[in-house]
């Protein structure tokens, strides 16, 4: 049977429960009062401001030490990197069927329409074989060389849209990376190969695929606000012997001092893909 105290006990346990949480007697919330709470509020509400002031501080004085033209730090890249359009490593199609390779024609279409000659009239006719350097008094902004469209023929979509596809000799287009700076020295031109025992035929353009010294140096996105990259449009003459194989090609870039053999980065200075026409 249970005792006096404990019965008071038991019934002075929830109470004390309610208590701990708000107490009506001293007007306490959590075992602090209003005041208490105010001065912890008001602490935490400082302490964090001057928090968000150090960081505002930190960050606007690393602003002032930055360049809008020139990045103060740059990637130790020595030569550039070869891309590819249509925009895959991966190529295969039937060339009797227009749906099979309509996302390669809309790709190279897309990518060509900053070479359309309404996007060029803006820029200049540079110095072919020749630096096009910043001269003095013209400020930070450097003019831009123009690329035409129809220096890359058949393959610049202007005579055939389908880019030689509908044929089963389709193009593809090279490009190398920017990177400011670069002033690649003797005469960058690409060459491709076709793994296999018989060569294929290929076209280049512009002639003997050769990006011109004039689209050097790149002088940085604000700087060269127009500036566009030389292409180089390769043509593989497939034959009906080539088709419904898959074949490897391999594009470098040659004649230069620019990288294209470093096993570390297999897309420096050269690019392989695979392409592969179904009858």
């Amino acid at each position: 049977m249970a005792s006096t105290e404990d019965k008071a006990a038991s019934k002075e346990s929830p109470s004390s429960w309610k208590d701990s949480i708000y107490n009506p007697r001293t007007g306490e919330l959590l075992g602090r009062t209003a005041g208490s709470w105010a001065l912890i509020l008001l602490f935490y509400l400082v302490f964090y401001c001057f928090l968000a002031g150090m960081f505002a501080l930190t960050m606007w004085v690393m602003l002032l030490t930055l360049d809008d033209y020139v990045p103060k730090y740059r990637d130790r890249i020595p030569s550039p990197g070869l891309a590819i359009r249509p925009n895959s490593l991966d190529i295969s199609f039937n060339r009797s069927d227009p749906q099979k390779y309509s996302q390669y024609v809309r790709n190279l279409e897309s990518f060509l329409q900053r070479y359309n000659d309404t996007e060029q009239e803006g820029n200049t006719d540079c110095s072919p074989g020749e630096y096009t350097l910043r001269q003095e008094g013209e400020g930070l902004s450097q003019k831009a060389c123009r690329f035409r469209r129809a220096l890359l023929s058949f393959c610049s979509g202007l005579s055939d849209t389908n880019f030689g596809y509908h044929e089963g000799k389709p193009c593809v287009l090279l490009k190398m990376n920017r990177i400011i700076g670069l002033k690649p020295s003797g005469d960058p031109y690409i060459n491709c190969t076709v793994k296999k025992e018989n060569p294929i035929q290929m076209h280049y353009f512009p002639k003997e695929g050769r990006f011109d010294k004039m689209y050097f140096p790149y002088y940085g996105k604000k700087a060269h606000e127009n500036y566009v990259e030389p292409l180089v449009a390769v043509k593989l003459l497939f034959t009906k012997e080539d088709y419904n194989k898959e074949l490897a090609v391999e594009c470098k870039v040659n004649g230069s001092n620019l990288l294209n053999n470093d096993d570390r980065d297999k897309f420096l200075g050269r690019i392989t893909f695979r392409i592969k026409v179904v009858e």
